[in-house]
C-alpha cells in the first residue's frame, strides 16, 4: 500500500468513529446500559483467557508457505523429537562412559598396588610400622661409585 492509501483508510476511519459517537448520543438509555454490560462480560472473558504459545518449526523462513510442514506434520514433528532428544542421550551415554572408564581405572590402580605387595619380599605387617612409612618417605643418598 501507498501512503496516500494508508491515509485516506485512516482518514475512514475517523470519519465512522465520530458518526459513531454522535450516533451513540441518541441511543436510547437501556440500549446504552445492555452496550455497557456487553462491554464489560467481553472486558473480562479477554482479560481471563491467557496467551497461547505456540512452537513453530517448518514454514518460517523467507519463501516457504508452510506447505512441507503441513502435509507431513506427524512425520516432522516425530523427527524433531529425536532431534531434541539424541544430543542428551548422546551426552548420557558419554557421562556413562567416562565413569565406567575411571572405575576401571581404579580397579587396575589398587590390582598393581595389591601385586606389588604380594610380590615384595617384606611381610605386609611392615607396611602398616610408622617408622617403616618414614623410612620409605625419606630420600635416599645415591650411591657412588669407587
Amino acid at each position: 500500500m501507498t501512503y496516500a492509501k494508508d491515509k485516506a483508510e485512516i482518514d475512514f476511519a475517523y470519519k465512522i468513529r465520530r458518526a459513531m459517537n454522535e450516533s451513540a448520543e441518541q441511543l436510547p438509555e437501556d440500549t446504552l446500559e445492555r452496550l455497557k454490560a456487553a462491554r464489560h462480560l467481553a472486558l473480562s472473558r479477554q482479560k481471563q483467557a491467557e496467551p497461547t504459545k505456540a512452537l513453530a518449526f517448518g514454514g518460517i523462513l523467507a519463501g516457504s508457505n508452510g506447505a512441507s510442514f503441513s502435509n507431513n506434520f506427524s512425520q516432522q514433528s516425530w523427527f524433531k523429537r529425536v532431534w531434541i532428544v539424541l544430543p542428551l542421550l548422546v551426552f548420557m551415554l558419554g557421562l556413562y562412559g567416562i565413569y565406567e572408564h575411571e572405575q576401571e581405572q581404579q580397579i587396575n590402580n589398587l590390582a598393581e598396588i595389591d601385586a606389588a605387595v604380594l610380590v615384595d619380599e617384606l611381610p605386609p605387617d611392615a607396611y602398616l610400622d610408622n617408622g617403616f612409612n618414614a623410612y620409605l618417605n625419606q630420600e635416599k643418598p645415591e650411591k657412588t661409585e669407587e
